[in-house]
């Protein structure tokens, strides 16, 4: 049996539209692509041109917008991690040599590289979309129906 999940369409798209603000925000303010893999890298290596106190207020903001979401809503925000840690791990190393490989994280290439007509987000949107979905049609009909 499938597993089910909540369709929010409404607070989808104002998520999306929120994305959508924040990365035109920091084109506009800083001339940078809101690609979260590069963010995290420019705080972590800051090079010459790059403004690591930007970086470091990006991902505050977060790590913060949930808090402000309680607060403000007082419902809590749900996040299902898994406990298996070595599972965790190996997906972490496989996002991040994709982020590497790919030149880029799904942010950069997904919001600001597809609304840039860039060809190479294209392609890798297109890759990294037809692998979350084989793996989650796997996960939660293959998997989980022998659960």
């Amino acid at each position: 049996m499938p597993i089910e999940t909540d369709f929010t369409p409404i607070a989808s798209a104002a998520g999306g539209a929120l994305i959508g603000c924040a990365a035109v925000l920091l084109m506009l303010m800083s001339g940078r692509i809101a690609g979260i893999s590069g963010i995290l890298s420019r705080l972590i290596m800051p090079g010459t041109d790059s403004k690591p106190l930007q970086a470091f207020a990006f991902i505050v903001g977060l790590i913060a917008a949930p808090l402000v979401w309680i607060a403000v809503s007082g419902h809590s925000v749900a996040q299902t991690v898994t406990e298996n840690l070595p599972l965790a791990a190996v997906a972490g190393l496989l996002v991040g040599f994709g982020a590497v490989y790919g030149g880029g994280c799904t942010s950069g290439h997904g919001v600001c590289g597809l609304s840039r007509l860039s060809p190479r987000s294209f392609v890798a949107t297109a890759i990294f979309m037809a692998t979350a979905i084989v793996v989650v049609f796997v996960s939660r009909h293959i998997v989980g129906a022998g659960q």
